[in-house]
Order: structure tokens, then C-alpha cells, then sequence
């Protein structure tokens, strides 16, 4: 069976069926394009353990793939190909015993408390064109900062959704089609609230809380990839969104946040996931050494 009809069959089962996120089925057309192209396939029955495994051969020694990018291909190779065989339409799934690298346990890259304080001092006197970029643009920073979004929980963000009276944010299926609640402090409200008047005043009234300057919609990737990028050329800090995302955990748990209440801010499914940022950070760590009972002597 040709392969660009299954794709589109299995990525149309997986939003109809799975409720994956359009990122989601983004990453499965991709790798299933790369698949077919590297291995020069058209159709299913082509699909075999030999060009499979010269995919990840390739990946790992020409392409230098780390063990998260192999990952990523492994997961949705194998997703597509046990759809393939429940759907009736190959015996077996030629994913079978591919074997997958040990994935390095890195700490999660963070800012420190100083340089996050500098970003946000750098955008609120930045030199925008208009204050409603600066008040838009420092609220969007705020909000990675002292709320710890995902870049597309942020985009997603609807205005409905910010409540600022009541100090907090809800977010609207989130990673994993997971709605969560998220308290928010006093400065952040403050943030939003000057953002929100600002809006108010450009008579903005699309449905998305943070809204693009020339047009009546939201944000966009690009438009946020933009924003990221100037001020990183302006603070000399390099950092990406998720970074951001970091930094918020590890500060949290400085400020003495326990792991659980964390847990259910950030949206992780599993606690593990959170414990990783007790490692990451050297001062919630410094503190627990405090409590050593010979400390006393």
C-alpha cells in the first residue's frame, strides 16, 4: 500500500482517536517523510528491517545523531508500524528488535536567578516601538518566568483563561491533553494586568491572551522565535523557551516549593520528571545538606 496514503490515514487516526497535538502528528509526517526518502520506498510491503536499520545506522554514525534524536525516530517508527499491523495491513512490525542507545541523564539547563532578573530588566527597558510591545513582551517573559509554560501552552493561552483577580492561569489541554491550574504571584498578575490595559487601548479582542501588534491574532511560533532571539542578542544570555521552563522549576524549589505542588505546576505526569530539578539545583541541594545531624559538633 502506498506509503503517503497510510501516513495520512494513520496521522488522521491519531488526532480522531488519540487526541495527539498537532506538534505531535507535525513530528510523525516528518520522520515517516525522512523514512520513505532515505530508504527510497513507496510503498509498505518496501518497509523492511535491513533499510530500518541502515536508517538508524546512518542517523547514528553519519548524521550524528544523539540518543533523544534516535529516540525520537524510534518512537514514532514503531507507533506508525504497530498501527500498520493492528490495521491489518502488514503480519508483523519490522521495528522489532531494533535496539535503542542508553539516553544520557543530563542536568536541564537553567538561568541563574541574576540573569533571569537581567532579561527581565533588559525587555522592560528596551527600546520598543510602542508600549504596548513593551508591556506584551515583558507579560510573555513574566509568564515563562514566574509560571514555568511550555512555548505552545504560552501561544495557546487564551484570554478567558488569565485570571488575573483571582491570581491564577488555567491551562487548556496542555502537553499530554492534560488541563491544569496554576496559581500566579502578585508581580506576574501585576504584569498581566499593565499588558491587559495596554491591549484594551489597541482594541485587541482575538481570543488569544497574547496578541500580535499589526494584526487581531495571536502570537505566532515565528513571532515568539523573534522576540527570543532579539533578546538574547540584547541581555548576551543564550536561552531558548524551555529554558525558561527550567529556570522557573529550579527556583522554585530554591525558594523552598516541594517536589509534589511542582509537579502538578509544571504538568508532568510522573513525579520522577520533576525530581530531576533537585539535582539541577545547587542551592536546594545546599540546603538539605544543612540538615545533617553531625552539623551540630
Amino acid at each position: 500500500m502506498d506509503m503517503s496514503i497510510l501516513s495520512k490515514k494513520f496521522c488522521e487516526y491519531s488526532v480522531s482517536m488519540k487526541g495527539f497535538s498537532v506538534c505531535t502528528i507535525v513530528r510523525y509526517r516528518q520522520v515517516l517523510k525522512y523514512y520513505c526518502n532515505f530508504a527510497q520506498i513507496n510503498n509498505l510491503e518496501e518497509a523492511t528491517k535491513d533499510n530500518i536499520r541502515s536508517l538508524f545506522y546512518d542517523g547514528r554514525t553519519e548524521r550524528a545523531w544523539k540518543p533523544n534524536t534516535f529516540l525520537h525516530y524510534y518512537k514514532t517508527l514503531m507507533v506508525f508500524f504497530n498501527w500498520c499491523v493492528k490495521s491489518g495491513y502488514i503480519a508483523s512490525n519490522p521495528m522489532v528488535d531494533i535496539e535503542v542507545p542508553r539516553l544520557e541523564k543530563k542536568l536541564p539547563s537553567k538561568l541563574t536567578k541574576q540573569e533571569a532578573m537581567k532579561i527581565l530588566e533588559i525587555i522592560y527597558n528596551y527600546p520598543w516601538d510602542s508600549s504596548f510591545l513593551r508591556h506584551r513582551n515583558y507579560a510573555i517573559f513574566s509568564t515563562f518566568l514566574f509560571a514555568g509554560l511550555r512555548k505552545q501552552e504560552l501561544l495557546n493561552l487564551k484570554f478567558m483563561d488569565v485570571d488575573i483577580e483571582n491570581q491564577f492561569l488555567f491551562i487548556r489541554q496542555g502537553k499530554g491533553n492534560k488541563d491544569r491550574v496554576i496559581p500566579i504571584s502578585f508581580s506576574l498578575a501585576q504584569g498581566l494586568k499593565n499588558y491587559v490595559a495596554e491591549r484594551v487601548k489597541l482594541k485587541k479582542t482575538c481570543p488569544q491572551f497574547f496578541a500580535s501588534l499589526n494584526n487581531n491574532v495571536g502570537l505566532s511560533k515565528s513571532g515568539l522565535r523573534n522576540l527570543i532571539e532579539k533578546i538574547k542578542i540584547s541581555s548576551n544570555i543564550d536561552f531558548a523557551a524551555h529554558k525558561l521552563r527550567h529556570t522557573f522549576a529550579t527556583l522554585m524549589l530554591e525558594g523552598g516549593c516541594d517536589i509534589y505542588s511542582l509537579s502538578k505546576m509544571m504538568g508532568h505526569s510522573d513525579i520522577k520528571t520533576t525530581t530531576i530539578y533537585s539535582y539541577a539545583s545547587i542551592e536546594h541541594l545546599r540546603g538539605e545538606m544543612t540538615k545533617h545531624p553531625l552539623n551540630d559538633m
